[in-house]
């Protein structure tokens, strides 16, 4: 059976796979915030805030 991935979702997975490179985190951090709704957009940045406080 196949999930549905949010945007959202996949932007934190993507994320989350890449956090070993400050720069490319940074490109994707700043590509996700194009494809994402403005609610979606507050959220995202909490959640990197929580999960990455030590790199940002």
């Amino acid at each position: 059976m196949k999930f549905k991935t949010s945007m959202l979702d996949y932007c934190k997975l993507v994320l989350t796979k890449i956090s070993f490179s400050k720069t490319l985190f940074q490109k994707e951090y700043k590509k996700s915030l194009k494809f994402l709704s403005k609610d979606e957009v507050r959220e995202f940045k909490q959640w990197v805030r929580m999960t990455f406080q030590h790199t940002v």
